[in-house]
């Protein structure tokens, strides 16, 4: 088992940056990818962003490819995800899975993800 919580959501205007983290406890040995998910009221969950655990293999999804960046502490178990240029787009619940599956090829999709957390707000004023 491993649990995922969230934090660093709020209440920002367009052009603001954030910082998200995630902190994993339990059988973090057990990860092979963490990545971050949004939800937008009325859409499905899109996917943002995911990094491999062991080798920090980064990916994005192309709505924020160069605002966006991923990282990981292995360290702390933790993962963040630094938000730059926000847009009111943005908002959204933030979810950060992690997947225990070796095959991380559908890092874009959140059907591999096993695990969840609850979400932290992201709300981007214009």
């Amino acid at each position: 088992q491993v649990q995922l919580v969230e934090s660093g959501g709020e209440l920002v205007q367009a052009g603001d940056s954030l910082r998200l983290s995630c902190a994993a406890s339990g059988r973090t040995d057990t990860m092979y990818i963490m990545a971050w998910f949004r939800q937008a009221p009325g859409k499905e969950r899109e996917f943002a962003a995911a990094i491999t655990w062991n080798y920090a293999f980064t990916y994005y999804a192309d709505s924020v490819q160069g605002r966006f960046a991923i990282s990981r502490d292995k360290a702390k178990n933790t993962v963040s995800l630094q938000m730059n240029s926000l847009k009111p787009e943005d908002t959204a619940p933030y979810y950060c899975p992690a997947s225990t599956s070796p095959n991380t090829g559908m890092y874009y999709s959140p059907i591999p993800y096993d695990y969840w957390g609850q979400g932290t707000q992201v709300t981007v004023s214009s």
